[in-house]
Order: structure tokens, then sequence, then C-alpha cells
């Protein structure tokens, strides 16, 4: 082939990439990795040079973000804008052993969608809204959960906001990352919901810092202070700010080891009474006027190991075998009131197409291990008398110990089915010979977007 038809075809090939690369500024990431494929693929045919490739790389990332900012109608700071969100549909039943007290079952969902928009010097802009009941003695929505229970006829239901945040990103070089964020955001500590509810997003501020060291072993530190409530006459909010070191090692391709252990401490607890904020669930001692007796500054410590089999028969891809467990002690509450731990495996992972998994956990949290309102909001047991500031029945919180058997089925990338059945009990149970135990069934159909 003569110089003259060399010449001609790069210059076809040039053309052809950067169309590509622009129409993704419409299209999504998916033609933007196809256009990086092309490229290569004309490098490995010998008919761009690697220098060549890259110059077409920077031209064309010109012209997309071109495209992307006339497209779009975004300023030409905005490097991308990226939607996401879920839906689940959920069946829930509760069943209390104590005589004379009746099951409960409803239906609920879960809507969320957010967007995403990635800005030039290392900025990020993140905003997610949420379906929720209204909180129980509060405003806004429950912070524990975004379920919305089919009820009243019918009646609209609320959104609300659950992320608003600003994030800095100015670390990411030779194995270094580092962000800083600040708003209302994901919970950025690595934890268990001995700790934290899955649902729950803390209002604040928070750091990470990351170092990669030979792909192999990832070491973490995280730190964060969040407010717990805004009193007008009073300079001492309630916030809680902590600490987290973590070690995630990849030994081979089939076993990956992870590690953890984090400092918590509540500031100006006496101000979390029970009428003070929503209160969602119980547990913790308290006096007459809702007070809490006790203040809480946990250690927590965590790990979990993952052994990938070869296959598994009606599973597609590797098949994951992960142990974990968690420790949590409050110095500053009493023994036999102080403690938290859980422990289980897990088989198979879902969430990809003909993957499912299989999870059993044991879970043990005493009274006053940790703050109440932020643990998580699935696991309950019956108190036959009325906790200081709540009311008898069907509560979570603390003060719980029991079962958990989760397994989840995805027959569609988009899609995956679940069933999970809780049994607990109460760890100090009041006078009273009622049984304390209480079943909870949830069944659910999620899809993702």
């Amino acid at each position: 082939m003569n110089n003259t038809c060399k010449n001609q075809m790069k210059n076809t090939c040039k053309t052809v990439v950067a169309a590509a690369i622009a129409t993704a500024a419409f299209a999504g990431n998916s033609q933007a990795q196809s256009s990086d494929a092309l490229i290569n693929k004309l490098v490995d045919k010998g008919v761009l040079t690697v220098k060549e490739a890259n110059d077409l790389r920077e031209e064309t990332d010109k012209d997309f973000n071109s495209a992307y900012s006339v497209k779009s109608g975004m300023p030409d700071w905005v490097n991308s804008l990226k939607f996401n969100g879920d839906l689940r549909g959920r069946y829930e039943a509760i069943t209390v052993e104590a005589p004379n007290i009746s099951d409960r079952n409803r239906f609920r969902y879960r809507m969320r969608f957010g967007t995403v928009a990635v800005l030039k010097d290392d900025f990020e802009v993140g905003f997610r809204l949420t379906s929720s009941d209204p909180a129980s003695g509060g405003t806004g929505g429950d912070p524990i959960s975004g379920n919305s229970t089919f009820s009243s006829n019918g009646s609209k239901k609320f959104v609300y906001i659950e992320q608003a945040y600003g994030k800095w990103s100015p670390l990411h070089t030779d194995g270094w990352l580092g962000n800083v964020i600040i708003g209302k955001m994901e919970n950025p500590f690595v934890t268990s919901d001995l700790m934290f509810d899955n649902d729950y997003t803390p209002e604040g501020a928070a750091a990470t810092i990351s170092y990669t060291l030979k792909d192999m072993h990832t070491f973490k530190v995280i730190a964060g202070a969040f407010s717990l409530n805004e009193i007008s006459a009073d300079a001492n909010d309630p916030y809680y700010f902590g600490g987290q070191f973590r070690v995630d090692s990849k030994w081979s391709p089939k076993f990956q080891t992870s590690a953890g252990i984090a400092f918590y401490s509540i500031e100006s607890a006496y101000q979390l009474t029970t009428a003070s904020i929503p209160n969602q669930n119980s547990g913790n001692t308290r006096r007459a006027d809702g007070s809490l007796v006790n203040g809480y500054r946990p250690v927590v410590v965590d790990a979990s190991a993952t052994y990938s089999l070869d296959s598994f028969p009606l599973y597609k891809g590797l098949f994951p075998i992960r142990a974990f467990g968690d420790y949590e002690n409050n110095s500053d509450a009493p023994s036999r009131q102080n403690t938290g731990y859980s422990a289980g495996i897990g088989f198979g992972k879902s969430g990809k197409r003909g993957t499912w998994d299989l999870t059993y956990r044991y879970k043990h949290l005493e009274s006053d291990a940790w703050f109440e309102e932020l643990v998580d909001s699935d696991t309950g047991a019956y108190y036959p008398v009325a906790p200081i500031g709540g009311s008898s029945g069907y509560r979570a919180g603390t003060n719980l110990k029991g079962h958990m058997v989760r397994g989840t089925y995805s027959p569609f990338d988009s899609f995956t089915l679940g069933v999970t059945y809780f049994m607990m009990e109460l760890i100090d149970k009041p006078a009273s010979t009622v049984d304390t135990q209480a079943g909870r069934l949830q069944v659910d159909a999620m899809w993702k977007f």
C-alpha cells in the first residue's frame, strides 16, 4: 500500500472515530468505550501508530466535550451528567409469638432517582430523591428507611431529598486516591447495620484517602463529622464524628480479605431526647424525661474473607463464598449493655443475569452498644411494655439478638428477586412472662437503572 492510500485510510479512520465519540455525547458511555476499542484495534492492525492513536484520542476528546456541551446545553466545565435509580416493591409480614397479638401484613415500595454531575478540576455534585413515610416525632421523612406503605385509599405519597453533596477528588496518582465531601451523602464508613441502617444518609463532611500497593493491598483512612440535630437556643448541638482504618487485600484472583477498625463518638448526647429527633427505634437506656443515660464512644472491628470457586451449579461465573463478622464495644456504658457483634456466611453474589446468593447471619446488639436511631430498622422484637418515649408492640433498634436468612436471584441484569426472614427477641426483657420473639418476612422485587 502506498503512502497516499495509507494517509487516506488514516484520515477516514479519524473521521469515523471522531464521529463515534461525538455521538457518545448524547448516546452514553458505551459509545465512548466502543470508540476506544476501535482505536485500539486500528493500532493492533498497524493502521495507526501509538502516537497517532493518542493524538486521535486527544483530538476526539475535544470534539466530545464540544458536542456534549452543544447537545446537553450544559456549561463547558461539566464533563458528564449521569442518571441512576431503582425501584423496590415489597410484601412484608410481621408475626409475634406472644398470645393475642395480631400479625401484620403490608405492601411497600421504595423509589430512588438521582443524578451525578462530573465537573472539571476534579469536582462532582450529586443529588438523589427517595420515597419515604413521614418520620415519627420529627420533620421530613424517616431517616433510616425509604419505604412507603400502601395505605390511605391510594393517597399521594411523599418524596424527600436523600442526597445533596459536593465532592472534590484532587488526589489520584501513583496508587493514591483522596477526596473530600460535604453535604447529605452516602455513609462514607464501611460498616454493618450494627452501626448504621443501609438507608441512612448522614449530613456533614467527610474525607477519605487510600493507597494501593502493587495492585494487591489497599490501605484506607476515612474520617467524618455529622450533625444529629440543630438547636436554635443552644450552642451544644449533638453530632457524631468517626475515624476508620481499613486494609483490603487481593491475595490471588480467587482469594480476598478485608479488615477494619473504627472509633465513633457522639457529642452532646444528652440533647438526644425522644422528643427532639425522629423516634423510629427503641432499645437505649433512658431517663423518665426521654434523655439518654449513657454516652456513646464505641470501638468497632470487622473482618471478612472471600474465596471464589471456578464454577458452581446453576451459577454463572466465579462463585464467591464469604465469611464475615464484626464486634463493637462502647466503653461509656456498663457491661452487659455495651456490646454488639454479628457473624455470618454468604454463598454467591446476585446482581448480574443468572447469579444468586444465600446468606445467614447471627446478630447480638445490646441496649447501649450504640445510638438506637442509627441502627437497622428491619430487625425488631416485641415489647410487651412500652419503652420510655416509645410504644409497646413490635419495635426495631438495639437490645436485640437473633437470626437472619436471605436469598436473592437475578434473572436479568436489571432485575433481582429476594426473600429475607428475621427472627429476633429482646436481650433485656421486662418483668413479664410474655414471649418477646418476633418474625419478619420480606419478599422483594427490585429494578435498577
